[in-house]
């Protein structure tokens, strides 16, 4: 990232304040630079063997330990002085919520900002999401009010109640699936047909193709739905010799379909409230376009990344003085 010096007036030159975020999720290694405009993430996948559908917890920590340093290194801080780091330390707010992946971004980030004499503030990695989707939308007044969000991804799939909590949110679950996450279905849907793991954007340019509109209507309950169902029938679908086009569109206008009839639920018991899309099941063209009133994200920020704790970290400290 390219830190530009700030002119003062009367020539004076001013350093650029900004501050450094850490995100270490399943399977993503992230940092991120914010100054209270602009920000930039730097992140690489981990990888997974073909054929196999994640990584133990074990490995993925180990991985994640061995690419932070170069991760780190895609950032250029020249002239930049960080005022403070932050991470996502958990993958939601509650005190039993746990993963312990996300210790080596964590740990990082504590040690660097206890070397630079810096605070070190802590969010997890749902409210670093919500914060992403807000700030590459445009509309980061969601983040002072309260709203509706979807969290979908490998391994989440949830529809929210968000509202303000200091300078972060706070998130209360309504609903979403009661077995397997969209992501879950996804890159398993993938996995029959042979995708590179996670299978999310190949499926997604597949099923553009399809030529059946075809998929199954998981059964919602207020705000609640199971996947399960539809992944056995995508199951029966490929067993039967169905074209990988339409087994690609069933399985993701499987979990649109419980997706709008759950947020048209939420939308009736709480008012019409903003819809905010995040994670990486986000990033996809159909939901997009079939969920055209949502506020979604740039894909790139859809996707696990530690700009939202960046951002999140730069609100607490500025508020801190």
């Amino acid at each position: 990232m390219k830190q530009e010096l700030c002119v003062a007036a009367e020539g004076e030159v001013r350093v650029k304040e900004i501050v450094i975020a850490f995100d270490t999720s399943n399977y993503t290694t992230s940092c991120a630079v914010f100054d209270g405009q602009a920000g930039v993430n730097a992140g690489r996948l981990l990888e997974v063997e073909a054929g196999q559908l994640g990584l133990r917890q074990s490995d993925a920590l180990y991985a994640h330990i061995r690419r932070l340093p170069q991760v780190f290194d895609e950032l250029d801080l020249q002239g930049s002085t960080i005022i403070a780091v932050g991470a996502s330390t958990k993958p939601r707010e509650p005190e039993e919520s746990y993963m312990p992946c996300f210790l080596a971004g964590a740990s990082q980030g504590a040690v660097l900002a206890r070397a630079l004499s810096v605070p070190f503030f802590e969010f997890s990695h749902q409210q670093g999401h919500i914060a992403a989707a807000a700030w590459s939308a445009d509309r980061m007044e969601l983040l002072d009010t309260p709203h509706l969000a979807w969290h979908l991804s490998g391994g989440t799939t949830e529809l929210l109640y968000v509202r303000p909590l200091g300078t972060a949110v706070t998130c209360e679950i309504l609903g979403g699936t009661t077995d397997i996450s969209a992501g879950q279905l996804v890159d398993r849907a993938g996995q029959l047909l042979g995708l590179k793991f996670p299978s999310g954007r190949e499926l997604d340019k597949i099923a553009c193709q399809a030529g059946d509109d075809i998929f199954y209507q998981p059964k919602v309950t207020g705000c609640e739905f199971s996947l399960s169902g539809a992944e056995h029938k995508m199951k029966q679908m490929f067993e039967t010799g169905v074209q990988p086009r339409d087994i690609a569109y069933f399985s993701l206008m499987s979990v649109i379909s419980a997706v709008r009839r759950a947020t048209e639920n939420a939308i009736k018991k709480y008012g019409k409230l903003p819809v905010l899309y995040s994670g990486g099941v986000a990033s996809n063209s159909l939901l997009r376009a079939k969920m055209a009133d949502g506020i979604f994200a740039l894909p790139q920020y859809s996707a696990d990344n530690a700009l939202g704790v960046a951002i999140l970290t730069y609100r607490a400290v500025k508020a801190d003085g």
